[in-house]
């Protein structure tokens, strides 16, 4: 194999497929990057097993086809720290040169035929989504899944679809963020409805690997297996056993009072009042009422803190409530919209935060007495 790569190219395509690289393992193929050259094309491939990424980039001379198999993680150091704009790669009997202006390295490789084999997108794809839309979806979503929870379903994110209708769901059993949106469905399923719980680890690659928004990412679900894939990039991942928990259940349905808060006069309240809060005192208390919100906080030798803001409107009567500020900002961070709603019933209660009919976001109390 015989390519010259540009290397700021080369760069980008490794540290995408390094995210499924792992790093200690028996098994040295896992630790690296498959190289395929042909057709005026270099694509790179990596597994961990459980997850895999290929990417192809066309900002390459081919001058012989062949395959490779790299340590990921000094390939990577070594173009990294190049200086060279243009970089030239030879593979001969598993060893790998990388040639610069000024510079000549070789690397150890492993045979080709020992690399495990990664997932391909084939046949139709159950649905097709934009990827900005996809990653707000995984935005607006995935800080709210569990992290190395029992229930193991609930380290993972709902990918659920019925029709033209997306939602993504996650939970960590104190709090639940929804978002929903739009697909285009395969034409033969149009009215189908299938679900599926993708690791969060594989999402966090999704943002990463599809970065362009205007791109189409086509997926597939099968063999508990997902697949995303662009015209550049694939993307596959195991799904997460077991049943994710009836999310419908927890979202609050008899909620009595009704708040509309300027987004950011709302966040901006919550960071100045969690200025005083520590290990032992997490939450913070809002009093809620038709004047305006008072937000007020507690922390032992260090202080106390009281924050004033303004509503935009209300519906209900006056409630005092306990949240954990942190959960709150999670969720306005990830909204768009100038203003957000707070639904409330009692100060035992979850409160329930919307931004539009598309996103909403559940959020259990804390006891501050």
């Amino acid at each position: 194999m015989k390519v010259l790569c540009d290397r700021g190219a080369l760069v980008d395509a490794l540290n995408l497929v390094s995210g499924v690289v792992v790093s200690r393992t028996p098994r040295p193929v896992l630790r690296c990057v498959k190289l395929s050259a042909a057709d005026k094309h270099l694509t790179l491939a990596a597994t961990d097993l459980e997850a895999s990424v290929k990417v192809t980039t066309p900002r390459v001379e081919v001058q012989e086809a062949g395959e490779a198999l790299v340590p990921c993680e000094k390939l990577n150091q070594i173009v990294r720290e190049s200086v060279d704009a243009t970089l030239r790669l030879e593979v001969d009997k598993d060893v790998a040169h990388i040639r610069g202006d000024d510079s000549h390295f070789q690397i150890y490789g492993q045979p080709v035929a020992d690399f495990p084999p990664v997932a391909q997108f084939s046949g139709e794809a159950d649905f097709q989504i934009g990827a900005g839309d996809l990653g707000q979806l995984i935005a607006r979503t995935v800080f709210a899944a569990a992290r190395e929870n029992s229930r193991y379903a609930m380290n993972g994110v709902l990918v659920e679809r019925e029709g033209k209708k997306l939602s993504v769901v996650a939970t960590d059993g104190r709090r639940l963020a929804l978002a929903k949106g739009t697909c285009v469905p395969d034409e033969s399923d149009t009215d189908g409805r299938h679900e599926a719980i993708v690791p969060t680890r594989a999402l966090g690659m999704l943002q990463r690997l599809f970065d362009d928004a205007e791109q189409q990412v086509r997926v597939r679900i099968a063999d508990n297996t997902i697949v995303f894939a662009t015209d550049t990039a694939v993307l596959s991942s195991n799904l997460v056993e077991g049943n994710f928990p009836p999310y419908q259940d927890v979202i609050p349905q008899d909620t009595d009072t009704k708040i509309t808060l300027n987004t950011e006069v709302f966040a901006r309240a919550v960071r100045r009042a969690a200025l005083l809060t520590n290990e032992e005192s997490k939450g913070i208390r809002i009093a809620f009422a038709s004047s305006g919100l008072t937000l007020s906080s507690r922390a032992a030798e260090m202080g106390e803190a009281e924050i004033h803001a303004d509503v935009v409107g209300y519906d209900g009567q006056p409630l005092e409530i306990g949240f954990n500020p942190v959960f709150i900002l999670d969720a306005l961070k990830v909204t768009d919209a100038d203003e957000v709603v707070v639904d409330l019933k009692a100060a035992n209660k979850p409160g329930l935060i919307r931004s539009g009919s598309e996103f909403l976001y559940v959020i259990m109390p804390v006891n501050l007495s």
